[in-house]
């Protein structure tokens, strides 16, 4: 191992005071405050917090920049209250169905498993927790694509879906907003199939609640999994447990 002395690297050290910042201000940061702070061109710190938000690591909106959700899937636990709540909720789906039960939070533009209780059954869904994974077609992801601003679920189905399929999606998408919750039937791995409810805090998507199975058990019974799922991320929403 190298005993040479660590050395400041400039974009790394842009990148952290950022990082600080919008952790020590309660009501974020501008790009216009960052950019005083840390000395640089506006347009050279607006790539590096454009960067920041599209993998999660800051939040975005009406031009104020806040810690974003990566920071507690990847790096520190969730607030304790919300876990238990959430843990909670898994346990009645899992207890209820009898399939596999799965917290997901949407990081940049990527769905984490951060929390999971597994079905009970020989042949049941089972997956890494703390991995990214595509929006689509996932259920959890076509909840978090369905509250997107229109040009950023545009954007993100420009990058990842052919153009001939994007108006059919963005169909989907309208449904899973209006309905309240999004079905994955084989999509993503042909034998297993799961439903997905967006847990909605002021209107805002703070996480997902899943039941994933195989397809074969699962798939029929999906719209009526999808309504205790609604049910249960309902509860977690207006912390009922």
């Amino acid at each position: 191992m190298s005993d040479a002395l660590a050395r400041e690297h400039r974009t790394v050290s842009r990148v952290t005071t950022i990082l600080e910042a919008a952790g020590q201000s309660r009501d974020g940061v501008r790009l216009a405050g960052l950019a005083s702070l840390l000395g640089a061109p506006k347009s050279s710190v607006h790539g590096l917090v454009k960067g920041l938000v599209a993998t999660g690591y800051l939040e975005e909106q009406a031009g104020v920049y806040r810690l974003g959700p990566a920071l507690d899937v990847l790096v520190r636990p969730a607030r304790a209250e919300f876990t238990l709540s959430a843990r909670r909720a898994l346990e009645n789906l899992q207890r209820s169905l009898d399939e596999t039960a799965i917290l997901c939070r949407l990081v940049g533009d990527a769905v984490v498993y951060v929390e999971m209780v597994e079905s009970g059954q020989l042949i049941k869904y089972s997956a890494p927790l703390h991995r990214r994974r595509p929006l689509y077609p996932t259920s959890s992801g076509k909840c978090f694509l369905a509250h997107f601003s229109p040009r950023r679920r545009d954007a993100y189905l420009a990058e990842h879906v052919e153009a001939a399929r994007r108006p059919l999606i963005v169909e989907e998408l309208d449904r899973v907003r209006e309905q309240g919750y999004a079905v994955n039937r084989g999509e993503t791995v042909p034998d297993v199939s799961a439903a997905a409810s967006p847990i909605l805090v002021q209107g805002r998507v703070v996480a997902c609640l899943a039941v994933a199975g195989p397809s074969a058990r699962i798939t029929d019974e999906l719209d009526r999994v999808a309504a205790e799922i609604r049910v249960e991320a309902a509860r977690v929403a207006q912390g009922r447990f």
